[in-house]
């Protein structure tokens, strides 16, 4: 849910610090703060708000060459300044930042702290107020470090400052994301390459429960059991200009605009010399030996899984259910006898989905993991892998992550039924080019979206998005952008559902967002929309063309009707874009939410 960024090296740490929690704040944060340590001692910086505000308090007068760094997202602890990251411990020699959630702290506290004095409100200061009782009963720094590690439960990412020892980074991971960054004659330490990228693109991964000590000229990795550990590094695929804005106002608006490329690159991807569509064979294998498949994943992913199950019954004929991860963990419905699990995350690291991924794996089932980041948690863990190739995704609320998730499923349902021996009338690889051609003309539609979120959404506190079959799917996904970026209480609805409760809700001038681009459905859902216009709803009417009427407020390309929900999405996701700028919100980082969910 936050970020952590660390530096050990020759130079002075501040601003690459800062210039790091810059690229994380993507991830979603309400504080942030950053240590350093120098010859005079530990120097903390911290705050609630963003990391501009950091930088107006951050002293740049004394230099110091090895610092560590935090943006955080609220879970114990209300977001001021007391509860920011870094913590310090009771003598003010340890410093420590942390992400994650740690499930036992209140007993460590009765346990082993009673007579310690907390100034915040975390479970975080637990774990370094722990390293501090154990070093003072005479253990070494790490020692205290590897006690306090086999002491927590929970999820951490962790980057610890000895005031007693300037040469070292103390880092340790379990569950949370966290990478080591190697340099020449400087070693960094973050969340997520993005945010040291500036200065290296050569990462190591950390396994869960490992520890790392972290040098400006050698980085150590242990497991709590005290064995060295030998692992060689990566080389983070990222492109600078990828995660830059350029002459957008926001990276929302940029990542909407690129979904045409996404579309393309992911049929490049994906084709063979040939020109057919292709998958790993073992992924194919594992999809014809299932007699179910169990979606898994949350929020903008769950909603792209709901009509990946489309996809995949109508093309491959296989049984599919879709399941919200934080649910099924621990509601697991009865299995089929030969189910396959898919896990669809855009980060590859929502904790919801991976608790579960765990799970599956100690029964021993096959899980594929369809994810925008490559060596992800979830992409590491899982059997299988399936990439977006969507590049780095900076806006809180998902767009472009969305529609590569589509095409990539609707290419793993062809490409399995043909090697079940189905036959189709249509060439998918042809559609979803037609697809992005028509993603490209409403991306360059913005001022007709932006005039449809001043008419229907600038006034209201709430709005309905009704559809039938698949555009119900996607109009969920429209009522989560809405809601997420706007903050206007958004719904989504199947049009058949309303008269069984839902039309009470309806009153003068309410907006109802419909969706009509399923030919064999047009009909029903035109019903519908009469239903609330009735009853006074101001009704914003999208169609396809061949399926408009006279009444309808923008009619959308053509497309076959597999590919729809491609392309159908774009203009719900400009209105969003629009009603959120209209009503002064903060597109790129809506409140109260982050990027990447990595706690339960």
């Amino acid at each position: 849910m936050c970020g952590i960024v660390g530096y050990i090296g020759l130079q002075d740490t501040k601003e690459i610090l800062l210039k790091g929690l810059e690229k994380l704040e993507y991830r979603g944060y309400d504080s942030a703060g950053i240590a350093v340590l120098n010859e005079t001692g530990v120097q903390t910086f911290k705050g609630k708000g963003r990391i501009a505000d950091l930088r107006s308090i951050v002293n740049f007068d004394e230099a110091a060459t090895i610092g560590i760094g935090h943006t955080r997202w609220a879970t114990h602890g209300v977001p001021n300044t007391t509860n920011a990251h870094p913590h310090v411990s009771a003598s003010g020699r340890f410093t420590l930042v942390h992400n994650g959630v740690i499930e036992n702290y209140e007993i460590l506290k009765r346990d082993y702290l009673q007579g310690i004095s907390f100034t915040s409100d975390t479970d975080t200061e637990v774990i370094v107020q722990l390293i501090e009782l154990f070093a003072n009963e005479g253990l070494t720094t790490e020692e205290a470090f590897r006690r306090t590690l086999q002491l927590v439960e929970g999820s951490y990412a962790l980057a610890l400052l000895d005031e007693q020892n300037k040469e070292t980074i103390f880092v340790a991971k379990n569950k949370s994301p966290l990478l080591v960054g190697l340099g020449d004659s400087f070693n960094v330490v973050a969340s997520d390459a993005m945010a040291m990228l500036q200065v290296t693109d050569q990462y190591v991964e950390l396994m869960d429960k490992e520890m790392v000590f972290v040098k400006k000229d050698e980085v150590i990795i242990k497991n709590l059991a005290g064995h060295m550990i030998s692992r060689a590094p990566y080389k983070a695929e990222l492109d600078m200009s990828d995660i830059e804005k350029g002459t957008y106002p926001h990276y929302m608006l940029k990542e909407i605009d690129e979904q045409p490329l996404v579309i393309r690159k992911i049929i490049q991807k994906y084709q063979s010399e040939q020109g057919n569509l292709t998958i790993d064979h073992e992924i194919i294998s594992a999809m014809n030996g299932a007699d179910r498949i169990y979606v898994i994943a949350a929020g903008t992913s769950y909603h792209a899984g709901l009509v990946g199950k489309q996809f995949i019954e109508k093309l491959a004929k296989i049984p599919v259910e879709v399941h919200i991860s934080s649910e099924f963990g621990y509601n697991m419905p009865m299995l089929s006898e030969k189910p396959l699990f898919i896990f669809i995350s855009q980060s590859g690291e929502t904790a919801d989905s991976r608790a579960v991924l765990v799970q599956v794996k100690e029964m021993g089932y096959p899980a594929i993991t369809i994810t925008n980041v490559q060596g992800s948690t979830l992409s590491r863990e899982a059997d299988y892998t399936l990439l977006l190739h969507a590049g780095p995704e900076i806006a809180v609320a998902s767009t472009k992550a969305y529609t590569a998730q589509l095409a990539v499923l609707a290419i793993l349902a062809e490409v399995t039924a043909k090697s079940r021996g189905k036959q189709f009338d249509f060439s998918l690889v042809h559609e979803l080019g037609i697809a992005a051609n028509a993603m490209e003309v409403l991306c360059n539609e913005k001022e007709k979206f932006e005039t449809i979120a001043r008419e229907f959404l600038t006034v209201t506190r709430n709005a309905f998005f009704i559809g039938r079959g698949m555009d119900y799917y996607v109009g969920l996904e429209g009522a989560l952008k809405l809601k997420e970026i706007s903050y206007i209480q958004a719904e989504g609805f199947a049009g058949g559902e309303l008269k069984h409760g839902t039309i009470a809700l309806i009153e003068e001038g309410t907006p109802v967002i419909a969706l009509a681009t399923q030919a064999h459905v047009n009909l029903n859902i035109r019903g519908n929309i009469q239903e609330v216009a009735a009853r006074g709803a101001n009704t914003c009417i999208i169609s396809m063309s061949g399926l408009e009427s006279d009444e309808d407020t923008f009619i959308i390309p053509h497309v076959h009707e597999l590919v729809t929900p491609l392309i159908s999405v774009i203009p719900l996701q400009l209105i969003s874009y629009y009603a959120a700028l209209h009503r002064d919100c903060d597109v790129d980082k809506p409140r109260n939410l982050a990027k990447s969910v990595t706690v339960e």
